[in-house]
């Protein structure tokens, strides 16, 4: 324990702050220079969510672990990108986090969805939980992939935010499979669609009309969550050049990833280097003060953040995307299609208009988007198994 607070204390040491370059720094599709904009830099690094390990919090399942200090990280990282999708839905991508500033209500919904008790949609509790689905038993270690499966499934009872979780699979993403995802929005007959009982909307802190506004738009925010294998121990340097230009897209979630085992959530780049957050730091779990009001503070990282060699970087990745509307989507596809011709960098996946041909099992073709598909598509791929098909050059 000492040592956990040790580290917490010195992080501010530590870390060291951007390199004098000229190279442009991409943060999460958006492009600063250090010389001129050091401080806009750190804002938003700032602003984005952070989740790190807790402990002394319920224990999971009631008689489970109560700190992920150990086993958590990548858990943590999958926090990470959904908050960010989340903050994009309902704050938007310029919004900023400023220390002491009083904060929209949308901020303090968003937050209380990942918070560290059993009734938040996207709380450690539901994720170990749900991932026992998934095969993994609570406290054990997650890939990439687990953990967006893990999020899609929870992302169905999300109402306020209503949103379109796609994982798509086998390095392809298929245009058609996503529009006829985005476009099911249904009358209030689908449960999906439809707002739940009063009391289980404010269950979690959320406002009575959510998912109201949702019902008659014709096109439900998406999250794209791709799980790649850019290599076989190590990443092929081949796609770097495409690796740095999804951080460079305005949909761009980041990339969650890391080291062997030691997960960390990429938001950006500057030359060589990755740019993320680390969930490597033991904090106390925060609990609403008597007035109800939840201490903030220790959700945001206050520090420079830390850097990496893109070299580094474990091949076993996936890479986030937010399409709010269909004029998003359409205009992503164009930035890929375009990332294809760019000298020196190797597709990282694939982009179809409709199912190819050699996706021949029934089983993966006939998934409807309200179907549990994580059920099904487990067993065809999980990172963990190094179930990959190698992209070669």
């Amino acid at each position: 324990l000492f040592l956990a607070t040790l580290t917490y204390d010195t992080l501010r040491f530590e870390y060291e702050d951007f390199p004098e370059t000229k190279e442009p720094v991409w943060i999460l599709g958006r492009k600063y220079s250090v010389f001129t904009e050091k401080e806009e830099i750190l804002l938003d690094v700032t602003s984005r969510l952070w989740f790190t390990y807790r402990k002394n919090f319920p224990a999971i399942g009631g008689t489970g672990p109560t700190s992920d200090t150990g086993w958590g990280c990548m858990l943590r990282c999958g926090q990470m990108i959904f908050a960010q999708a989340l903050v994009c839905r309902h704050l938007g991508r310029d919004w900023r986090w400023i220390k002491g500033k009083r904060q929209m209500d949308n901020y303090f919904n968003v937050l209380n969805a990942f918070i560290d008790k059993k009734d938040s949609y996207y709380s450690i509790h539901q994720i170990a939980q749900m991932g026992v689905g998934e095969g993994k038993s609570i406290g054990q270690w997650y890939g990439p992939n687990t953990v967006a499966q893990v999020l899609k499934k929870l992302a169905t009872f999300d109402t306020w935010s209503s949103l379109a979780v796609h994982i798509a699979m086998d390095n392809t993403v298929v245009m058609e499979e996503i529009r006829r995802l985005c476009q099911s929005n249904f009358p209030c007959a689908g449960a999906a669609a439809c707002p739940a009982v009063e009391s289980d909307v404010l269950y979690n802190g959320y406002p009575e009309e959510a998912g109201v506004r949702d019902r008659l738009s014709l096109w439900k925010p998406l999250v794209l969550l791709i799980p790649l294998r850019l290599g076989l121990t190590e990443i092929n340097e081949a796609y770097i050049e495409t690796l740095k230009h999804c951080f460079m897209m305005p949909q761009s979630l980041g990339v969650i990833g890391g080291k062997p085992n030691s997960a960390h959530y990429f938001i950006g780049y500057v030359g060589e280097e990755l740019i993320y957050l680390d969930p490597h730091t033991t904090q106390p779990a925060v609990e609403p003060n008597d007035s109800g009001h939840l201490p903030d503070e220790s959700f945001h990282c206050q520090h420079p953040p830390c850097r990496m060699s893109i070299a580094e970087l474990d091949p076993s990745i996936a890479v986030g995307f937010f399409c709010n509307t269909e004029e998003d989507f359409n205009d992503w596809c164009q930035q890929i299609k375009k990332l294809s011709l760019v000298r020196g960098a190797l597709p990282m996946f694939e982009l179809v208009e409709r199912q190819p041909s050699h996706f021949s099992n029934p089983d993966v073709l006939n998934l409807t988007p309200d179907s549990s598909d994580a059920d099904r598509l487990e067993r065809f791929f999980d990172s963990e198994d190094e179930d990959f098909e190698i992209l070669s050059l």
